[in-house]
């Protein structure tokens, strides 16, 4: 039977989301609860969204339906560094409207959010999904699963044909692929195929509730918010990216060690990441800018300090595709510990289908701007271009 790519609900339930969202909102509950923020929406492509702005509207009304069920709470339970406070309060939480704008400005698509880092902190990746989806059913809607199943599995003879058996049996991959994914089912799929079939190691998904479904590890720890809002809740601005590590590091005590490198950028990050914090934490993120440069400097910081980089992990998110893993892993292979964390090209590659690239990031947090700059200068996000100078003023970042 021929099964479509798209199911009734874009968003399944309050799980249906990536993991970082739940381990940083248990961080903003026990240190930052009333905190205001502002979001923003981009689609970097330049698509015309204007369309799907009523059903985007409708399907953003759906998910104040959404409530966590008991047994969805207990799987949260199982996991060691949940705290009963944070689980009561997700037991409580409800989207709320009043919090977020769906408006066509200037002639696009406009997404706003503005209210407490607490309520709006979840809304994130499911409005991400729903545009994404919401464009999908209506320019592909005979789509069938069978494609992205096929499309996969193609990549997995790819991986087989060219790459050796000792290099297949230390290759991790996990899902990283919620927010732009081509639709519910279609990430359901591949993670159930990636866990059934994948030649490699496959370690896990960022989906909470595919993790729950699947019998998997939720993958994720932080995410660029976290230590973009530090811009505006540490001591002072230069002290920003330590206050960010330093707390997460109180709330956490040593577990989800993988901090996020590139939202100044790696240099002024590295400069932060001293002895104290490269012991504590397990590991680096990349997320912009060329991933083996990144590598080397991540591996040479580790020596300095005299660390043993093989006792430290780097995990590649950005923009990932099997080849592109593979060529990284063996640039690396003995040196550091590797694992890659795929999205789009999992969850949003289908012939005929071009994904989407739209990001909802956030642009002030205490009634003032937040930056992020990242390593690749297309990926700079900032409505205030005076902030985004001082910020490359202090940490001493070229313009």
């Amino acid at each position: 039977m021929s099964e479509s790519a798209f199911s009734d609900r874009i968003v399944q339930n309050l799980l249906d989301t990536d993991f970082y969202k739940l381990t940083m909102m248990q961080a903003v509950l026990h240190n930052y609860p009333n905190v205001d923020v502002e979001w923003e929406f981009r689609c970097r492509n330049g698509e015309d969204l204007r369309p799907y702005l009523n059903e985007i509207r409708q399907q953003i009304e759906l998910l104040c339906e959404l409530s966590m069920s008991n047994e969805q709470l207990a799987f949260l339970e199982r996991i060691t560094f949940m705290k009963p406070d944070f689980l009561r309060f997700l037991g409580l939480f409800r989207f709320n409207m009043r919090y977020v704008k769906a408006s066509i400005e200037d002639g696009e698509l406009c997404i706003r959010l503005h209210g407490p880092w607490l309520h709006v902190i979840l809304f994130e990746v499911p409005l991400l999904a729903i545009v994404s989806e919401v464009r999908n059913r209506t320019r592909h809607s005979g789509i069938l699963l069978s494609e992205a199943r096929e499309q996969l599995y193609r990549k997995f003879d790819w991986l087989t044909a060219n790459a050796r058996p000792d290099e297949l049996a230390e290759l991790k991959v996990a899902d990283f692929g919620t927010r732009r994914r081509f639709s519910y089912r279609v990430q359901e799929e591949v993670v159930r195929v990636l866990k059934k079939d994948f030649p490699g190691q496959f370690v896990g998904t960022s989906n909470v509730q595919l993790a729950r479904q699947n019998d998997l590890k939720p993958l994720g720890t932080m995410a660029h918010e976290w230590i973009m809002a530090h811009q505006q809740l540490g001591p002072r601005l230069i002290d920003s990216q330590i206050a960010a590590l330093d707390c997460w590091v109180r709330e956490y005590r040593g577990l989800l060690g993988i901090a996020l490198t590139d939202c100044i950028n790696t240099d002024a990050f590295l400069t932060d990441f001293d002895l104290y914090f490269a012991k504590l934490f397990d590991g680096l993120r990349h997320d912009s800018g060329d991933p083996v440069i990144w590598a080397e400097k991540c591996i040479t910081h580790y020596q300095r300090l005299g660390i043993d980089p093989m006792s430290k992990t780097l995990v590649f998110s950005d923009g990932l595709t099997l080849p592109k893993a593979l060529e990284i892993f063996r640039a690396l292979r003995g040196r550091i510990n590797v694992s890659f964390g795929i999205g789009t090209n999992l969850t949003a590659d289908i012939p005929g289908v071009e994904p989407m690239s739209i990001v909802l990031k956030m642009t002030a947090c205490a009634g003032q701007p937040v930056a992020k700059i990242s390593d690749e200068p297309g990926k700079t996000q900032c409505k205030d271009p005076n902030f985004v100078a001082y910020l490359r003023h202090v940490f001493k970042v070229p313009g």
